[in-house]
């Protein structure tokens, strides 16, 4: 997430701001209907008490080709391994953005 954070801090539309307001994208106005759309996904990707349906899944076609869909699932799949792989061998984050308390 840190790296991310870095990155959304150079972006040109509001990266800090959407970033700041990403654990309550639902009711945020910042994002757009494909934001919303993408991070509905990656939470039915992530959480393992959900999934991705087929409604989901053509509103997921309704904003991204099939090239984005597939970069999008493999962003969501490698953040999925990182969330995994890096606590357990304590790669700590590097101090880039404010990691939200449990």
């Amino acid at each position: 997430m840190d790296i991310n954070a870095a990155r959304a801090a150079e972006s040109t539309e509001g990266g800090l701001d959407k970033l700041s307001e990403l654990l309550n994208w639902r009711d945020s106005k910042l994002f757009s209907e494909a934001e919303r759309v993408a991070l509905e996904y990656a939470e039915c990707i992530t959480y393992t008490d959900r999934q991705v349906d087929d409604a989901l899944f053509a509103r997921v076609k309704q904003h991204f080709t099939e090239p984005q869909i597939v970069e999008l699932t493999a962003a969501i799949a490698f953040e999925n391994f990182r969330s995994k792989f890096n606590p357990t061998l304590a790669i700590e984050a590097q101090g880039f953005c404010m990691v939200p308390k449990r």
